[in-house]
């Protein structure tokens, strides 16, 4: 295995002709989320320049996103911490893992949020060219213990 050294780390693809983009995720800025939530955009751009998205988003102990949805499929990657999820179509919640994958058809709305003391990384892959966020329920304002899921009218 040859070792890439730092300064030809950027060009290497291209230099040996190979045209294979490498990215170093140590290189990409994050982009802060409301509720203190960061996004590395990994492969995509502005102008939809590839026919995926594909994010790390690390989301810190209490965080929670606001019930969402996507016109795409979307695949999400647990790849550190602990959290629960609500897919719609089910009254469970599923408990989020390193190790497990959660396949999300277009159009249904979806949400996570995480457990525990350390953040919660996951690698989104957006079958899309852009990153189009749907969301049918914000999460700021206050009841923050709730299970994910959207708000159920209280009985009476």
């Amino acid at each position: 295995m040859k070792i890439i050294s730092e300064t030809k780390r950027y060009v290497w693809g291209v230099a040996k002709g190979n045209n294979m983009p490498i990215v170093y995720h140590e290189d990409i800025a994050s982009e802060p989320f409301r509720g203190g939530a960061t996004y590395q955009t990994v492969v995509g751009d502005e102008q939809g320049s590839t026919p995926v998205r594909l994010g790390i988003q690390t989301s810190p102990p209490g965080y929670r996103t606001p019930l969402h949805s996507h016109p795409y499929m979307e695949a999400l990657m647990i790849l550190e911490g602990a959290g629960e999820a609500w897919i719609e179509g089910s009254d469970d919640l599923i408990a989020l893992a390193p190790g497990m994958t959660l396949v999300f058809p277009a159009n249904v709305r979806h949400q996570f949020r995480t457990l525990g003391h350390a953040p919660l990384k996951t690698l989104g892959v957006h079958t899309s060219p852009h990153r189009v966020v749907v969301v049918h329920e914000d999460n700021m304002g206050g009841d923050e213990d709730r299970p994910v899921g959207p708000r159920r009218a209280l009985p009476g």
